[in-house]
């Protein structure tokens, strides 16, 4: 019989031949092909009935891994994520093969410590004293797991009753805020129509002012104000909420204010950029992904909240098959009944190995590096003949910013609607060049709400880590690619 492991052992060696932990400028990010002729490539078909040797096994990772987007590159700024950590990527490994849950200390019962710890580690950090939390399947659940707890805290009984009879609940977040909070006021029965979207300054913070006019509008709409949720690195713009403004105003009317830091929550490791988050101790709940800036393997989120045992008490079913009340050791390290999930990736161990093996010191240097290149590709833009800044002095890694070609540089004056049409639509194919060149992947996106048509964001995170040349790199083939439009 043919040892099925052996495709295992052939993992490594695949990526390595693949350029997936060591890339340069001469290797492509991405080989880009369209659905049609990656169907006509691959086999993606699932309609043999016998098995199939390990050398064709082989063969068709070797084909997945051709045709997959270099995560890991240099030149690749296309998301809020990039490369994995070294460390975090054995964990994730790890992770894999062990093959556990984290719902019951008999079934992982060192992983369970692993996220106390990593728990405990993260409410200091934040500046939570006495607080709870757990790790989620990525930012969006993080963000829905607030609202939660805060409806539970206001409307105790709508675990029991459900909706029905109860008061309209509205909750608040900025324009600029991530999508996942028009979701989540779905999938509560909130309602889309109760979710306000609060006015932001022209770098994307939610202005306070705005949010208390906001708060009394619905006061006398006879709604009920129950959340607030602030940003730490708006999803386009990074931009960071003023804090203790916005936790004055949610104090005044007894809100439950939240921060979805998932980008932006890596500066606290910061020595350098962690005023940043100055208020958010004062909130009742947080979202971070390190799987974000610092490089921890998708998926990674943590979330926080203040409130020492209401995760257990909004959250619990009391599964007696699974949490019996009568076990031979002490069932408060049984964590699964205050998560909505019953299975759940033991995702802490990733975080927890990088804190271990490069320590705070190590972790906080690549964060103030990853700003010190980000700051660096700011200047570059200021100052490069054809680029062009969407906004001055970005306060995360995000940097907004446009090509124009030489043929379209013209006096400000000419640069009426249609001009600025041109330039949007430029953006998109510069970037369509780029990804058929393989040579760099970065976003581009458009801000609706201020009337800003397409530009380029650029992300910089912490792996692989970035450099000067790495940022000139990005910055030169879209000068030469806008070049040939």
């Amino acid at each position: 019989m043919e040892d099925e492991w052996s495709v295992l052992r052939q993992v490594s060696k695949l990526l390595e031949e693949q350029h997936f932990f060591h890339t340069s400028n001469d290797q492509p990010v991405v080989k880009f092909k369209y659905p049609g002729e990656l169907k006509d490539l691959i086999d993606f078909t699932i309609d043999n009935t016998e098995p199939r040797d390990n050398i064709t096994i082989e063969e068709l990772i070797r084909q997945v891994l051709y045709y997959s987007v270099k995560t890991g590159h240099s030149n690749f700024h296309n998301q809020l994520f990039a490369g994995v950590d070294p460390y975090g990527l054995v964990g994730s490994w790890i992770t894999e093969a062990v093959n556990t849950s984290q719902y019951t200390f008999e079934v992982g019962p060192v992983f369970t410590l692993i996220e106390d710890a990593l728990i405990e580690k993260c409410l200091r950090l934040f500046g939570f004293t006495n607080g709870d939390g757990l790790l989620s399947p990525g930012g969006s659940i993080s963000n829905m797991y607030g609202m939660v707890a805060a409806r539970y805290r206001v409307l105790p009984n709508v675990k029991r009753t459900g909706l029905s009879n109860q008061p309209v609940l509205v909750a608040f977040t900025s324009e600029d805020a991530h999508y996942s909070f028009k979701k989540t006021v779905h999938w509560l029965g909130i309602g889309m129509d109760n979710l306000v979207l609060v006015e932001t300054d022209s770098r994307g913070r939610m202005i306070p002012e705005k949010l208390e006019e906001a708060i009394e509008s619905v006061l006398k709409s006879g709604r009920q104000p129950f959340f607030v949720n602030t940003t730490a690195g708006t999803t386009v713009l990074g931009a960071f909420d003023p804090f203790q403004e916005i936790a004055n105003i949610c104090n005044k009317y007894k809100l439950w204010m939240h921060v979805d830091s998932c980008l932006g929550g890596t500066a606290i490791l910061s020595t350098k950029h962690s005023h940043l988050l100055d208020g958010v101790q004062r909130a009742d709940s947080i979202a971070w992904n390190p799987h974000k800036t610092l490089g921890a393997p998708l998926q990674c989120s943590i979330f926080l909240l203040k409130h020492k045992g209401l995760l257990h008490q909004c959250n619990s079913a009391n599964a007696d098959y699974l949490f019996q009340q009568d076990k031979f050791y002490d069932i408060s390290y049984d964590t699964g009944d205050k998560s909505v999930q019953c299975g759940r990736k033991v995702d802490a161990f990733k975080v927890w190995l990088m804190f271990k093996a490069r320590g705070t010191a190590g972790l906080a240097e690549l964060v103030d590096n990853a700003f010190e290149c980000a700051n660096y590709f700011e200047e570059e833009v200021r100052t490069r003949s054809g680029f062009r800044l969407v906004m001055e002095k970005s306060q995360y890694t995000n940097i907004s910013f446009w090509y124009i070609p030489s043929k379209l540089r013209v006096d400000e004056s000419l640069e009426d609607t249609a001009w600025w049409a041109q330039i949007y639509k430029i953006t998109a194919l510069i970037k369509e060049k780029m990804v058929k060149r393989g040579s760099v992947l970065i976003g581009y996106v458009p801000i609706p709400n201020k009337n800003i048509g397409n530009f380029f964001r650029m992300v910089v995170t912490c792996h692989p880590r970035p450099t000067y040349e790495s940022m000139r790199y990005v910055l030169d083939e879209i000068a030469c690619v806008g070049e040939m439009i």
